[in-house]
C-alpha cells in the first residue's frame, strides 16, 4: 500500500495497488490517482505535489516532466501539467467546505484545448476521465469569468513586479522602492501596474483578471528586488514566469530585473541573458525612464505627456525637492517650493496634492490613505484632483475612496454597536452621517433600527396601560387612559383584546350595570359631590339671569 497525498489538502491516502481513484478521508474529495509503481516516481509525485500545493508551479513542472520521462502514459501526470499551467489553486467554499478550484494563471487557450488535458483524457480510465472532465469544465466557467472582466481593463504601459510584505507581515523596501518608481513612471506619462495602488479598489474581490489583463497588455515589466529570496518569492515568481513565457511565445515585450544591495549573480538563472539595472548606481531612474521610453513608444509622444502634468522644464526636479522636503516634515520649506512650481504651472495638480500633504502633515503619499477627514473639503485635494490627468487622477480619487470606506466602516461599526445595545435612535443618527448610502447595507439597517426602535416606544407604552389595568385597585380614570393607550397601539400584541377589556369596564360604568365592589362605589360617591355642586352653580346662575330680565322689565315700563 503507498502513501499519496491529496492534491486538494494534502491529507494522505491510502493507495492500493490497482487503483485509479480514492475518496480523501479529511475533505472528501474524489480525486484521480498516477500509476505508482515504483519507488522514484512515489517521491517525484510527492514533491512535485508539495510544490504545486503552495503554488510553486513551475517547480512542480519541472518534476512532473522528468516524472513523464519515466512513463508518459500516466494521465495523472499530464493532468498535473493542466493544474500548474492555469495555477490551479484548490481553496475550501466556507458554505459547502468543499474543495473548489481557483485559477491563477489565467490562459486566451481554452482547457479543452491544452495538449496535456488531451493526453490525460488519452490514457485515462472511464473513471479518471469523468472526473477530468467535469474539473475541465469548473476551470473552463473560472477562466472565462476572468477573461470576461479582463477585456474591460484599460491596457498597461508598465507591470512593476516586487514583493510587498516579508514574513512578518511588514511592508517591504522592496515596496517603497517600486512605489517610487511607479510615481515616477506615472508622472512621465506612463500607465503602470503597482499592485499596492492599482488592486486598492479590488479589495475582497479576486485579482487574477486584473493581473492577466496587465500582464497581457504592459509591453514593460520592471521586477524589483533587494534578496534573491524576494525574486523567487511564490507569486513574484509567478508574475515574471507568467510574462518571460509570454516573450518566450513572440510577444513584443521585455523583462527589466532592477535589484539592489545584493550580488546581481544571485539573480534567478531565468534572468541571466537579461540586462539587470543596479537600482543603486546613480542615474538609475534616468536610464530606466530613457528605456521605457524607447520600448513603450516614441520619446516625442511621453514628452507631450510630461509636459501637460507638468510645464516648465525645471519643475520635475522642483517636485523631487518638495518630495524630499515632506519626508523631513521640511513644511514650510515643502510648502515654499510648491508655490514655486506653481508660479510656473498654476494648474500642476502635483504641487497641489502636496499642499494638501502639507496641511494634513503626510510625509509619503503613500501614507495620504491614513488621513482622519474626507479630503473633498480640502480646496488643495479638489484642485489636485481637477488638474490631474489619466491614471494619476485616478491614484488620487482612490486615495480618498478609501478614506472614506475607513470613515464609513467606523460609523459602521459604531453603529452595529449602537444596535447591539438597543440605542437605535442613535445607531440611525450615525448611519445618516454615511454620505454613501449604497455602502452595506446602511440602508437596510436604519430601516431596521426604525422598526426596532418603534417597537420599543410600543412596548414602553403597552407596559403602561398594562399596569394602569392590572395594578389593583385601577380606577375608571385608570382604564380610561390604557383605553386611548391600547387604541393607539392598534395590532401592537394583544392590544385590541386589552382595548376591548377596557371598553366593556367603562361601558359597564358608565351605565352603572356593575359596581360589586368598594372602589367602584368609592368612585360613585366621590362623583355625586361634584355632581351636586354642578347643580347648585347651575340653579345660582339661572336665579341670577331671572333677577335681571325682571329688573329689566320693571326699569323699561316705568
Amino acid at each position: 500500500m503507498a502513501i499519496f497525498k491529496c492534491k486538494m489538502c494534502g491529507g494522505d491516502l491510502d493507495v492500493v495497488d490497482g487503483m485509479s481513484v480514492a475518496e480523501c478521508e479529511y475533505c472528501g474529495t474524489k480525486q484521480t490517482l498516477p500509476k505508482l509503481n515504483d519507488n522514484e516516481k512515489e517521491i517525484m509525485y510527492d514533491r512535485a505535489g508539495h510544490f504545486r500545493r503552495n503554488n510553486e508551479f513551475d517547480k512542480a513542472m519541472g518534476i512532473y516532466e522528468k516524472i513523464l520521462d519515466i512513463d508518459n502514459t500516466d494521465a495523472e501526470v499530464y493532468w498535473s501539467l493542466v493544474l500548474c499551467e492555469y495555477g490551479i489553486e484548490y481553496v475550501e467554499d466556507p458554505y459547502t467546505h468543499k474543495r473548489v478550484p481557483t485559477v491563477n494563471r489565467a490562459q486566451f487557450t481554452s482547457v479543452f484545448m491544452n495538449e496535456n488535458y488531451k493526453s490525460a483524457i488519452r490514457y485515462a480510465d472511464a473513471y479518471q476521465r469523468s472526473i477530468y472532465e467535469e474539473e475541465a469544465k469548473n476551470i473552463d466557467n473560472i477562466q472565462k469569468g476572468i477573461l470576461e472582466i479582463s477585456q474591460n481593463e484599460e491596457p498597461f504601459d508598465v507591470f512593476i513586479c516586487y514583493k510587498e510584505t516579508d514574513e512578518h507581515g511588514r511592508r517591504t523596501h522592496d515596496s517603497v522602492l517600486a512605489n517610487d518608481i511607479y510615481h515616477q513612471l506615472t508622472q512621465e506619462g506612463f500607465k503602470v501596474f503597482f499592485a499596492r495602488i492599482t488592486l486598492e479598489d479590488k479589495l475582497g474581490t479576486a485579482y487574477e483578471p486584473y493581473i492577466f489583463a496587465a500582464l497581457n497588455s504592459a509591453k514593460v515589466m520592471v521586477v524589483i528586488g533587494t534578496k534573491p529570496e524576494y525574486f523567487n518569492a511564490v507569486w513574484v515568481r509567478n508574475e515574471w514566469a507568467r510574462f518571460l513565457a509570454q516573450i518566450k511565445n513572440g510577444a513584443d515585450k521585455i523583462l527589466i530585473p532592477a535589484y539592489k544591495d545584493m550580488d546581481p549573480y544571485n539573480l534567478p538563472e531565468e534572468f541571466s541573458n537579461l540586462q539587470a539595472q543596479d537600482m543603486s548606481k546613480l542615474g538609475f531612474m534616468q536610464d530606466l525612464i530613457r528605456g521605457v521610453k524607447k520600448i513603450v513608444g516614441s520619446e516625442e509622444q511621453n514628452t507631450v505627456v510630461t509636459h501637460e502634468i507638468h510645464k516648465g522644464s525645471n519643475n520635475s526636479a522642483l517636485l523631487r525637492r518638495i518630495g524630499l522636503f515632506l519626508e523631513d516634515g521640511a513644511w514650510e520649506q515643502a510648502n515654499e517650493y510648491c508655490e514655486r512650481v506653481l508660479d510656473e504651472d498654476p494648474e500642476c495638480s502635483k504641487a497641489y496634492l502636496y499642499k494638501m500633504m502639507i496641511s494634513h502633515k503626510i510625509k509619503l503619499e503613500e501614507k495620504i490613505t491614513e488621513c482622519s477627514s474626507d479630503l473633498e473639503n480640502d480646496a488643495d485635494y479638489r484642485k489636485a484632483v481637477r488638474f490631474a490627468r489619466g491614471s494619476e487622477k485616478d491614484a488620487i480619487i482612490r486615495y480618498n475612496e478609501v478614506i472614506k470606506n475607513r470613515i464609513y466602516e467606523k460609523s459602521y461599526q459604531s453603529a452595529v454597536q449602537a444596535i447591539d445595545e438597543k440605542r437605535y435612535s442613535e445607531a440611525i443618527e450615525i448611519l445618516k452621517r454615511i454620505k454613501n448610502t449604497d455602502y452595506k447595507d446602511v440602508k437596510n439597517k436604519i430601516a431596521e433600527c426604525e422598526q426596532l426602535s418603534a417597537e420599543e416606544d410600543g412596548l414602553d407604552e403597552y407596559q403602561l396601560a398594562c399596569k394602569l389595568i392590572e395594578t389593583s385597585p385601577s380606577t375608571y380614570a385608570d382604564y380610561c387612559e390604557a383605553y386611548k393607550i391600547f387604541e393607539r397601539l392598534d395590532d401592537y400584541k394583544d392590544s385590541r383584546e386589552k382595548l376591548q377589556q377596557c371598553s366593556k369596564y367603562i361601558y359597564e360604568f358608565e351605565n352603572n350595570a356593575k359596581f360589586g365592589d368598594n372602589q367602584f362605589e368609592e368612585e360613585k360617591v366621590n362623583r355625586k359631590p361634584k355632581t351636586a355642586e354642578q347643580n347648585k352653580i347651575k340653579l345660582i346662575v339661572i336665579l341670577l339671569i331671572m333677577l335681571v330680565i325682571t329688573l329689566y322689565l320693571i326699569y323699561i315700563n316705568r
